[in-house]
């Protein structure tokens, strides 16, 4: 299966977003074609959580794209959650950042 392109993806994931009243913005912009995306949720209480790219192993049929929570607790300080970030755009030069600011947390995404 061709995996739709990153740029195509978040835009639609950002329109997603806006259709639910969350507001939603672009951080970082990555690489077109294939860079990973990580999402950011804020919220807004001081605490944070990021999601990452699921592991292929974990590819279902029919989702494009499923992410997991790149950290065991469900929340974490946002302070923790920027250094998370610096270390992943340290270790992906191709990296997407998407925000989500949400006080009730919801992340709209497809989770593996």
């Amino acid at each position: 299966m061709n995996r739709l392109r990153s740029d195509i993806w978040v835009a639609a994931f950002l329109r997603r977003c806006s259709s639910e009243g969350v507001v939603a913005v672009l951080r970082r912009r990555g690489s077109p074609e294939a860079g990973a995306i990580a999402v950011r949720i804020d919220r807004l209480d001081g605490f944070s959580a990021l999601f990452s790219p699921a592991p292929q192993s974990e590819e279902r049929e029919g989702y494009d794209r499923l992410f997991a929570r790149a950290h065991g607790e469900e929340w974490l300080e946002n302070e923790k959650i920027e250094g998370k970030i610096a270390r992943e755009i340290a270790f992906d030069s191709d990296l997407w950042i998407v925000e989500v600011e949400d006080r009730k947390g919801r992340n709209f995404l497809d989770l593996a």
